[in-house]
């Protein structure tokens, strides 16, 4: 057997028999019950030596043939120390999978139960972590060994779910009590909306299979938070405590404060919605393919007996399409006096379309939208060919298509607005039964701006944009991102929803910036005249006031509500009381809606004082 000598002159062998191996505890915190649920056991080699790392120390030992020895050694070095460290939690050792199957292939089960007979703790304090599961060669033998350490009393943990190396499949076969989900998903989670979503899908899963997770890598106080109102239980990261010889008995202060705080954090918006699900396949029509050669007189007949085809697709002996023939200009050409007996008897190709619009049925919702704003507006009479891998498939139609691309974009807008890529009406919603189911007191403001439709008329709608998009900018720019909530609910229409205790302040701020800062997008005869003349919604001549923003406030305490409509509708109440009242910043209080004061900008703001 191979040697590696250290800068020390000591050996690999010399490191295992003189028991050099140094564990160091790491927390693993139960958020909570706000208390240390467990430590895991991790390994460090001789200190001052290049092998005082354990991925340095695994590798010599990958390298000289060893890992099973290495592993096994440093597992019960961990448990040795543990209760010596001052352990009295769970103890989590690192185990693959590799040694334990083969272990328990070579000796059976017996072996296999006195692996832990020395154990200075009891086993049912003990979790065994799964490692390196992907390189196992005798799978089969898997959940029998996780039973037999289960009848031991040890509990079964799989190690970094969702690295690549972890499967769904092993999570359901062997039903681990407790799954430990890889630090890349909890690493700036609190920047990442699909990572969110990535751990409510295995917060469903763990449902299923009745299993606890823990979420790896927490660094920062914005991935606790997050990680904490998603309602994962248990958590393991710097922040909760760091590695070391002895074992933790409290959490450290900053994620003690995280903990103890009520606030309820606003999670990451999905700025783009992703529409890949959907392709062109679900527009296929079945529609039949005529040969090349056919002749009119038959193709009449399709089209008689076929009266819901909008048109035919001419394909070659291949299954290629060669051209389309629109239904309404066959009949028409055809039915003319004399085209009956000139080309009943000729190919159908004379009437053909030889350059159809043809998409792959891979196509997504952003490439089929490209048709629609493209100059060929050939679609909206002939529809387009469908095809798979360039072989004809069948036909869609341009009415099925705008109707997809609609009902899509409708769909996405209620969850982010595709002007300001502000959250929609289902993440607000989302948000509000998050804040009640939590009972804790906010804020409810309803956002909206008076006169736009002027403005909007005058201007055109892309300048009306440009206003929208100014009313995000302010809204948001005066909201703290972590606690307070902020929605475009449509047009001109805001919510925010703030845990912020100087939510009026911030409000304010927001009346008077925005109505400073929309002077900015009026010409000079409208501000010179403080309006603009224009045609009410009955046609009737009038004159519009500059645009300004109101703010409808509602406060919402403990139990108030139930639902979160309800929580809407009350602060939409508020909102037209305040635009009744003229503007600014108004509060829905016991049924009183009650102006509060806004410092006056160059815009007139209709406030006056508490």
């Amino acid at each position: 057997m191979t040697t590696t000598h250290l800068d020390s002159g000591l050996t690999l062998q010399a490191i295992l028999a003189d028991q050099l191996l140094s564990p160091v505890y790491q927390p693993i915190v139960n958020l909570a019950e706000h208390a240390i649920y467990g430590h895991e056991s991790l390994i460090r080699g001789p200190s001052g030596t290049p092998y005082q790392m354990p991925d340095v120390l695994f590798a010599m030992a990958r390298a000289e043939g060893r890992l099973n020895e290495l592993e096994f050694a440093a597992a019960n070095a961990g448990i040795g120390e543990y209760r010596r460290a001052g352990g009295r939690a769970k103890l989590f050792i690192n185990l693959s999978a590799t040694f334990l199957v083969q272990h328990y292939v070579r000796h059976g089960e017996r072996q296999l139960e006195a692996l832990f007979d020395q154990a200075d703790i009891p086993l049912g304090e003990l979790v065994i972590e799964l490692t390196e599961h992907d390189q196992v060669h005798h799978v089969e033998a898997l959940p029998r060994m996780v039973e037999v350490l289960r009848a031991q009393g040890a509990q079964i943990a799989l190690d970094d779910f969702g690295d690549g190396r972890s499967s769904l499949r092993l999570w359901s076969e062997l039903r681990p009590e407790i799954v430990k989900i890889d630090r890349y998903f909890s690493r700036d989670i609190d920047k990442h909306a699909a990572k969110v979503q990535t751990f409510k899908a295995m917060l469903h899963l763990a449902e299923t299979f009745g299993t606890r997770l823990v979420a790896e890598g927490i660094e920062t106080r914005e991935e606790l938070e997050i990680i904490r109102d998603l309602g994962i239980v248990y958590a393991q990261g710097y922040l909760l405590g760091r590695p070391q010889r002895e074992a933790a008995g409290t959490i450290g202060a900053e994620a003690r404060d995280v903990l103890a705080s009520t606030d309820i954090v606003v999670y990451p918006a999905m700025r783009k919605v992703a529409h890949t699900h959907f392709s062109a396949e679900k527009l296929v029509i079945d529609a039949p393919g005529i040969n090349p050669k056919m002749r009119n007189d038959e193709l009449i007949r399709i089209f008689h007996d076929r009266p819901e085809l909008h048109a035919l697709a001419v394909i070659s002996a291949e299954g290629k399409p060669l051209g389309l023939i629109n239904r309404r200009d066959f009949i028409d050409r055809y039915t003319h006096p004399y085209h009956k007996e000139l080309f009943g008897k000729r190919p159908c190709t004379a009437f053909m379309d030889a350059n159809p619009i043809i998409v792959d049925k891979h196509q997504t919702l952003e490439q089929l939208t490209e048709i629609l704003v493209s100059g060929d507006q050939r679609y909206l009479s002939s529809g387009f060919v469908i095809t798979e891998g360039g072989s004809y498939l069948g036909l869609g139609t341009g009415e099925q298509l705008v109707k997809a691309v609609t009902e899509v974009r409708i769909e996405a807008a209620r969850h982010a607005n595709p002007l300001t890529f502000l959250p929609g009406n289902i993440p607000i919603s989302e948000h509000i039964a998050r804040l009640l189911t939590a009972r804790v007191s906010f804020t409810a403001c309803y956002c909206d701006l008076n006169h736009f439709k002027p403005y909007n008329d005058q201007y055109g709608y892309w300048r009306g944009d440009e206003m929208i998009r100014l009313a995000a900018g302010v809204i948001s720019a005066n909201c703290d991102v972590r606690r307070d909530f902020v929605g475009h609910v449509g047009g001109d229409d805001f919510v925010v929803l703030f845990q912020s205790a100087d939510w009026d302040t911030r409000c304010g701020q927001i009346v008077t910036t925005f109505n400073e800062r929309a002077l900015g997008m009026f010409d000079e005869e409208a501000l010179q005249a403080g309006g603009i003349a224009a045609e009410d919604r009955h046609g009737n001549p009038s004159f519009f006031p500059l645009t300004t923003l109101t703010i409808g406030a509602v406060r919402i305490v403990p139990d108030a509500f139930s639902r979160p409509e309800d929580v809407a509708s009350a602060a939409a109440i508020a909102k037209r009381h305040a635009k009744h009242g003229g503007g600014g910043l108004w509060v829905l209080d016991g049924g009183r809606t009650t102006p509060l004061s806004v410092s006056p900008g160059p815009a007139p703001v209709a406030a006056v004082g508490r």
